[in-house]
């Protein structure tokens, strides 16, 4: 049963007396990715002039509730993909699942055409969430910066049927440069374009600053479980007895509390806004997952990283082997990390490039007129 919020309970018309255009912002809850993400779009739509409302479920929407109190919050079906502990398994664990992605990608549709009609919603932004588009507007965008979806033997299906179904929108954001020096490779740049896209440069809700480092490694996890929480535990044994001064953020929205016996490691469940910020400027090198958004954030910070991709995921495994190659990052899977590993980072020249613009507000001239 989809979790109504208490403005949901607000009469029908409340709204007509609104004077500015009303965006729905829906990212996907896989990790926080997706939601960290959308976080520059809603704070460039707010000083573009447009009301933002939020949509999405989970650690993704409590995420958003905490950078942006004072919006209104939707809670939407949950996709509650279930994850393996072995990669191996990953594929067909999720394609045992289809049918109930299928069923909540129709609610979603649902749901999203009952919000449409009683907030008064003139525009729709949604990253990777299937179901949240309106067939009574002409105003609906889906961000991915996977347009080719890499699925071994069937990667030309899986990319086939992913750019089939956005076709249902009117245009595709991908968050990437367009020319040949661009952070997504493949995956954000297919052979064929489709003729509703748009590059909106590189998100990132952080901002370089001039600041004493204080740290030599912050940990950024993030991701879906157990894969998030078997990093974890790999990364803290392997630390526990480093001399390395540490930020270990562990990407859990709650209120556990995790210790360790190495006076060294400043372990936090999250961090958000300026603190986040503060905490990228303020540490010498990154660990983290090879998740695109993480890739942003990073290029964004113009760091050196060691890169870590999520088991079962090949994109960004895809990701971690082109940044290598292009000698910008080193990485290695999750089982093979050693303490050691780290030794080679200096000899990269990290991700700066990338980075160093805001969206250009522009795009959002697509919501004008009728």
């Amino acid at each position: 049963m989809v979790k109504l919020n208490k403005i949901d309970h607000l009469p029908v018309r409340y709204d007509r007396i609104m004077t500015k255009k009303r965006i729905l912002v829906a990212p996907l809850n896989w990790g926080l990715g997706h939601a960290t993400r959308c976080i520059p779009i809603i704070n460039e739509l707010q000083r573009s002039g447009f009301e933002t409302l939020i949509a999405s479920d989970g650690a993704a929407l409590e995420l958003l509730k905490k950078e942006f109190p004072d919006l209104i919050h939707f809670e939407l079906p949950s996709y509650n993909i279930q994850y393996s502990r072995k990669a191996t398994f990953l594929k067909w664990k999720i394609m045992r699942q289809l049918p109930h992605l299928y069923k909540t990608i129709q609610a979603e549709k649902k749901r999203t055409e009952v919000l449409v009609e009683k907030h008064s919603i003139t525009g729709i932004i949604s990253d990777n969430r299937l179901g949240v588009r309106s067939k009574n507007l002409n105003k609906n965008i889906y961000i991915t910066h996977q347009l080719n979806v890499l699925n071994g033997i069937f990667t030309n299906i899986s990319s086939y049927l992913h750019q089939r179904y956005i076709q249902n929108f009117d245009q595709c954001w991908v968050p990437d440069l367009e020319g040949e020096i661009n952070l997504s490779g493949k995956l954000g740049h297919p052979a064929t374009k489709p003729e509703n896209l748009r590059y909106t440069g590189v998100l990132s809700r952080l901002r370089k600053k001039a600041v004493p480092v204080k740290y030599d490694f912050l940990i950024i996890l993030s991701g879906p479980e157990p894969q998030r929480g078997i990093l974890e535990e790999i990364l803290l044994k392997e630390f526990q007895h480093s001399d390395h001064k540490i930020l270990f953020i562990r990407g859990v929205i709650n209120d556990e509390v995790l210790n360790t016996v190495n006076p060294n490691i400043d372990i936090r469940n999250y961090m958000f806004g300026s603190d986040l910020e503060e905490a990228f400027n303020g540490s010498k090198h990154i660990i983290s997952r090879s998740g695109y958004t993480s890739l942003m954030d990073m290029a964004e910070m113009d760091k050196k990283a060691f890169l870590i991709p999520t088991p079962g995921q090949p994109e960004q495994t895809y990701l971690a082997k082109r940044l290598e190659k292009l000698n910008i990052a080193p990485y290695c899977m999750q089982e093979d990390f050693k303490l050691d590993k780290l030794k080679v980072i200096s000899h990269y020249k990290g991700l700066g490039g990338f980075g160093g613009q805001r969206i250009n507000s522009t795009l959002f001239t697509f919501f004008e007129g009728e």
